[in-house]
């Protein structure tokens, strides 16, 4: 089989099983809501497969796997490799199976089994101190100093509106000059509560649901709006639809936001949005930066314990708020979404995908630069395939 072959049937087999999991699950879902490819763009381009049962699809998946012997070693194999493994711990949970948390982290997520270095989250700490100490912040605990730092850079509600307008216009502005021109795509911010996320991309909808009970400063703002739509998000999809369409990349990327190994680069190129768009502008940026590094570093470490050795959930509540330093909306949020069988794993997404772009980022020189934006948003990738960039 040919690349494009091959692509085109694992999208077909995927959109396939996403399918088959709406049909059968219906009201019991275990990703109720979003399914197996939350943001799909591919519905005039590929034919999903019809499954009526899962063995079928388990068959397909065998022979794709043994279809990539025709492709060269690369970054293209290592990623489809990774895809079809990940596909595999999909299907096991759809059709009634329990892998472990850590089969889940390795084998769906694409990520590293395990905790977070301690002497790096240890040194983040001091970054934060130093930054704290910097900006006036100088009583009391860390843990207190950064809920008094986070308390008086809330932007109170009555004005959320008028800088969510400004930012979002910004974060286009730079997205539309470096990244890709998204013509008139708009999507609608709306304040929710009760939720585990800060926010969430609705891109079909056109609507991103933010998180207000959480304190919402600027600088947490552009992030936000940088994860989900403009570099994020959003932009990635349009981007890698626009790649297909053009016959410059296969279908596959049509699959960027598969709740699969897909996930960790999807996650990095949102937390990593706004040094894509050189958007950093201040030391509440770079604080927001450092706190956002802690506690992804953090919820991986802590969902470990939790799920993979047992820890209670009062000690893993105490970690994130003394360790992580988190809000209490967050915190609670976090344990929510641990448990949940299919998405608790995703929680170590965000640090690997972050780290892993992040490392790419920063060794591609301004000249090869235009090369690694095409790499990064016009094929799907895994944390593997995406390390494996090379400029041409």
């Amino acid at each position: 089989m040919t690349l494009s072959k091959i692509s085109y049937d694992l999208t077909a087999v995927t959109m396939g099983l996403h399918a088959l999991e709406r049909e059968r699950n219906d009201g019991h879902s275990l990703l109720d809501g979003e399914g197996l490819v939350p943001i799909y763009t591919g519905g005039d381009l590929v034919t999903p497969r019809r499954y009526s049962d899962w063995d079928t699809i388990k068959r397909d998946l065998s022979e794709l796997e043994a279809a990539l012997e025709s492709i060269a070693p690369g970054e293209r194999r290592t990623f489809l490799e990774g895809m079809i493994g990940s596909l595999r711990l999909a299907l096991r949970l759809f059709s009634g199976g329990s892998p472990t948390y850590e089969q889940k982290v390795v084998g769906l997520v694409g990520a590293s089994r395990g905790h977070e270095d301690a002497g790096m989250i240890a040194a983040c700490r001091d970054r934060i101190d130093r930054l704290l100490t910097r900006l006036g912040f100088v009583r009391g605990s860390l843990a207190d100093r950064v809920r008094n730092w986070e308390d008086a850079r809330a932007i109170p509600d009555h004005k959320l509106d008028a800088a969510l307008a400004e930012l979002v216009a910004e974060a286009k502005r730079r997205t539309d000059a470096m990244i890709f021109d998204t013509g008139d795509f708009a999507m609608e911010i709306c304040p929710v509560r009760d939720v585990p996320y800060p926010a969430k991309c609705g891109f079909a909808e056109r609507r991103v649901d933010l998180n207000v009970d959480l304190l919402l400063s600027r600088a947490v703002l552009k992030h936000l709006i940088c994860h989900n739509i403009f570099p994020g998000h959003a932009t990635q999809a349009l981007y890698a639809h626009a790649e297909v369409v053009a016959g410059r990349s296969t279908v596959d990327a049509l699959l960027i936001s598969a709740n699969a190994v897909t996930g960790c680069v999807q996650e990095g190129i949102g937390d990593q949005g706004i040094y894509l768009i050189d958007w950093m502008e201040d030391e509440d940026d770079a604080l927001t930066a450092e706190l956002r590094g802690l506690r992804s570093a953090c919820q991986t470490s802590a969902t470990w314990a939790y799920m993979a050795e047992g820890q209670p959930a009062e000690q893993t509540v105490q970690y994130l708020r003394e360790t992580a330093l988190g809000q209490d909306a967050w915190v609670r949020g976090r344990l929510r979404s641990a448990a949940h069988p299919f998405k608790g794993p995703f929680a170590a997404s965000f640090w690997t995908g972050n780290e892993v772009v992040r490392r790419v980022r920063e060794r591609v020189s301004d000249a090869h630069r235009p090369d690694f934006i095409r790499y990064l948003y016009g094929r799907a990738h895994s944390p593997q395939s995406l390390e494996m960039f090379q400029a041409s």
